[in-house]
């Protein structure tokens, strides 16, 4: 199934990419990614955090590094003359739920202005390119349903993480419909869609208060894992499936016969199977490093994070031919290898390598 990696190739290959938020973790792996494909990659970005996968897999040799703020417009705005993209990704934002409690004006700064920020620079600069606004699975007003939610579900979200995400959702829509509406899309030249992904995991992430980077910063001193949301479901996915998804919506704005048809929202999520518990999650991180073990320190006065969450993702498999490739216990080896070989004292180049392989080893699946 799509993606495959000639069709990213012939696409990519020489095209000008803006890429925000280039020095997470997400953000990180998609710059390798694209040039591997060819492309010229411009990002923009904050500083890289010093323990980023982005400093430590030495992704700056791979693009031209801008650091900038998504909440400063003029920055955005320089930044979109300069490089005059032939498609933005935008990837930038505060992605933590518990931050945001402790954080929520800059959070609604970051993720709702910043997005309108890259917006507007592309309506003000008369910029025509391809768009890609990544959001989240929290961006829906979560009902713990047992099934996936749709790309026509409702905006929501309890904490303001998820809130911002949901507001994202809205200022992609608004200026899609007020300024580049697809109907015109031959006259203004902007096509912009919204991608929607579960929980991503994979090599590189040291994020505070993220599952996995916290049960590898346990395996790794010898200690148990603290677990606080055991039984909470999530859609975990390797980090390659949400970027594959993003690429092949570039490609389909990029160069299909109606690009209109693809400028709305998409879901990318993993199979059924892998949604499962927080606590399935870090028995099998314990099996697969070999050695450890996690406790419950679920605290009944912690903040509220939603306990069932899933993504029908039907209509990327259906209109985009996109699937998951990687199955959890696969994605679960990949990510302990990354880990594993950087807990082992892997050099830069060697981590950057591991990762073009995983993203060679996935084209391939």
């Amino acid at each position: 199934m799509s993606p495959t990696a000639a069709e990213l190739r012939a696409t990519y290959a020489g095209k000008k990419v803006l890429l925000t938020g280039h020095t997470g973790f997400k953000g990180a792996w998609l710059t390798l990614w694209l040039e591997r494909l060819g492309a010229k990659v411009t990002g923009l970005a904050l500083e890289p955090e010093a323990d980023s996968v982005f400093l430590t897999a030495g992704v700056a040799s791979s693009c031209e590094h801008r650091v900038a703020d998504v909440r400063n417009f003029v920055q955005v705005r320089d930044a979109v003359q300069a490089c005059q993209p032939d498609i933005v990704f935008h990837l930038a934002a505060q992605a933590l739920v518990r931050k945001s409690y402790a954080e929520p004006l800059a959070t609604i700064e970051t993720n709702i202005n910043g997005t309108a920020h890259v917006l507007e620079a592309l309506r003000v600069t008369k910029q025509r390119c391809a768009v890609v606004v990544v959001s989240s699975d929290k961006c829906y007003e979560n009902r713990e349903w047992v099934y996936g939610y749709r790309e026509d579900d409702a905006m929501g979200g309890f904490d303001p993480y998820s809130m911002s995400k949901g507001a994202t959702e809205l200022v992609t829509s608004s200026w899609r419909r007020s300024f580049f509406p697809p109907a015109k899309l031959a006259e203004h030249g902007v096509g912009i869609a919204s991608a929607r992904a579960g929980n991503v995991i994979g090599g590189g992430d040291w994020a505070a208060d993220r599952i996995v980077p916290d049960c590898v910063r346990s395996l790794s001193k010898g200690e148990p894992i603290g677990v606080r949301s055991p039984h909470a479901i999530r859609p975990w996915q390797h980090v390659l499936e949400p970027l594959g998804g993003y690429l092949l919506l570039g490609v389909k704005l990029l160069t299909a016969a109606r690009p209109q048809d693809f400028c709305e929202g998409w879901n990318f999520g993993p199979e059924a199977a892998s949604a499962q518990p927080v606590s399935a999650l870090a028995a099998a991180l314990v099996k697969s490093w070999g050695r450890g073990s996690w406790i419950d320190q679920s605290d009944p006065k912690a903040h509220h994070e939603a306990s069932l969450l899933r993504l029908s993702i039907d209509k990327a498999h259906a209109k985009l031919g996109w699937q998951p490739r990687w199955r959890f216990d696969e994605t679960i080896a990949r990510t302990v290898a990354w880990y594993r070989a950087q807990v082992d004292g892997a050099s830069a180049a060697q981590l950057k390598a591991l990762t073009l392989e995983q993203i060679a080893a996935y084209e391939a699946a």
